[in-house]
């Protein structure tokens, strides 16, 4: 009985804590994101990969891709802008998580963890072949990462948690649980140092600071009386900082310039491809437009207003000769986005440019510096392609667009809209005169007409402010003589065709939200 007892007892010392084993996992995790991110940086920074060789935005880019619509507009939502940081951000979640789990298996259920690990590289490596101008070099960086991950859980398994089991090593784990951190924390900063060398970011700073904004025939001015003159109301031209920024791309990409060329592909009577020095010795010209995100909801800021400068696309494609039967441009960027955009859009009397300049600057990269296109009237997915590196001439029948298989419309005209700036829902105001303003827009038809409603009485006319042409918004005002107690105040928009605004509400998906922005406010 004795004898049990103290067997027992060995067996209990010989035991790791199951922390200890958690910690390695994660050590263990670290170091082989660490690594692969790092040699993904450098595989970048070589030029020896066109795709995705990190696995971190490999999985994320994948995840975007399999995303539904619902659930796009749930993050855009409730995260707005931040999105992908939320994205990423869930990603080291579930890394941690499944590493410490990989940890806390290895030492009693070693199989199951080396399992664990294989798959989730098995997921990361499907991901990577997944991407865009993929190869199996892409792979390198990932194989490379897991192999360092998986000698450190073999020496973690033999060295830290076989000390831990000895009473007498106390010592020597927290100093090999000190070493494993550093070792971690290294691998970690390499990841991020890696990920720094691999984008061209201080050689596209230099080219943004040395862009001279070419010269147009006539520039585009904004009408004197186009602001109603109401503190709280959206600027009528958004700055280049506040501007919206949605799309697919989980990092920025970083494309110089002088590397950059744009091809015409397709249903033309020959190909057509053009450097940046081309594009820059063409005529350009000024266009004032507004752009909109289908994922707008009624009363968003999913928009902005911006004067571009660029080359007409219809003039590029002009030259390709487009051929008969073609009735969709689809364009691509250089992370593998697609739009699929109306070919009468593009060769019509509308500004769709081939932009290389906003407000006056250069694209932020952001916004898709060097090249990318705006398209007034439609909305951005089927239009606003950035970082724009392909016009392919095809058919709707042929071809779709990012988004259109996911569930969105093929087409996307910009519906009417509206929205109250000031006062804010659930404002207090003093009784007596009080502006109530905001912006209206209907892209390439334009704005004839804003009224509110204040609770249940008829429509008032609001005054405009002057438009600078059909792709642009409008801001309005209306005098509100305000009584006290609480008021519902609701406003909509009448376009140049005389067609009012739908009252019916409806959500973003899949061709764009409708329905009336209403607020509350509260009288004193």
């Amino acid at each position: 009985m004795l004898k049990d007892h103290v067997d027992a007892a060995q067996a209990s010392q010989a035991e790791p804590p199951g922390w200890l084993g958690a910690v390695g996992g994660l050590v263990a995790g670290i170091i082989t994101v660490g690594c692969a991110e790092f040699l993904a940086g450098v595989f970048l920074r070589e030029a020896w990969s066109d795709g995705t060789p990190s696995p971190v935005l490999a999985v994320g880019g994948a995840f975007i891709d399999r995303t539904p619509p619902w659930l796009k507009t749930f993050a855009v939502d409730n995260f707005g802008t931040n999105d992908k940081k939320v994205l990423l951000g869930g990603i080291a979640v579930v890394l941690v998580l499944l590493s410490l789990l990989i940890g806390w298996l290895v030492r009693r259920y070693f199989t199951a963890a080396l399992a664990l690990f294989v798959v989730l590289i098995a997921v990361a490596a499907a991901a990577v072949t997944s991407r865009p101008h993929a190869s199996a070099m892409d792979l390198v960086p990932l194989l490379a990462g897991a192999v360092a991950g998986l000698v450190t859980l073999h020496l973690w398994r033999d060295n830290v948690l076989t000390e831990a089991a000895d009473p007498r090593g106390s010592a020597a784990t927290r100093r090999s649980v000190l070493i494993g951190g550093g070792v971690a924390l290294g691998a970690a900063l390499l990841g991020v140092l890696g990920r720094t060398w691999s984008d061209s970011a201080r050689a596209v700073q230099a080219a943004r600071s040395a862009f001279v904004v070419p010269r147009v025939a006539k520039q585009v001015a904004v009408p004197e009386s186009a602001s109603v003159g109401v503190p709280g109301v959206t600027p009528y031209i958004s700055s280049n900082g506040d501007f919206y920024r949605i799309d697919t791309a989980l990092v920025v990409p970083q494309v110089d310039p002088v590397t950059w060329s744009l091809r015409v592909t397709g249903m033309v009577d020959h190909e057509i491809e053009i450097n940046w020095e081309t594009l820059l010795s063409k005529p350009m010209q000024d266009a004032m437009v507004t752009l909109m995100c289908v994922s707008n909801e009624v009363g968003g800021h999913l928009n902005g207003n911006a004067i571009w400068t660029g080359w007409p696309v219809r003039e590029l494609l002009k030259q390709a000769g487009v051929q008969s039967g073609a009735d969709m441009v689809l364009s691509r960027s250089v992370d593998g986005f697609t739009a699929g955009t109306p070919l009468s859009a593009m060769t019509d009397d509308r500004n769709a440019l081939i932009a290389v300049a906003m407000n006056g600057e250069a694209l932020p990269a952001e916004h898709g510096f060097p090249v990318r296109l705006v398209v007034p009237g439609l909305y951005g997915y089927v239009s606003a392609t950035k970082w724009l590196s392909e016009l392919k001439l095809t058919t709707y029948e042929k071809d779709a667009g990012y988004w259109t298989p996911r569930g969105w419309s093929p087409m996307g005209p910009v519906k009417t809209s509206s929205r109250i700036d000031v006062p804010h829902s659930g404002a207090k105001v003093n009784a007596g005169m009080v502006a109530v303003a905001g912006v209206a827009w209907r892209q390439h038809v334009g704005i004839s007409k804003v009224q509110v409603r204040v609770d249940n009485g008829g429509w008032q006319d609001a005054q405009l402010g002057a438009g600078a042409n059909a792709d642009v918004w409008r801001q309005w005002v209306f005098e509100w003589d305000a009584k006290s107690g609480h008021h519902t105040l609701t406003v909509r928009a009448v376009d140049k065709n005389g067609d009012v605004q739908i009252a019916a509400s409806a959500p973003p998906a899949p061709n764009g939200s409708t329905g009336y922005h209403s607020i509350s406010v509260t009288v004193h």
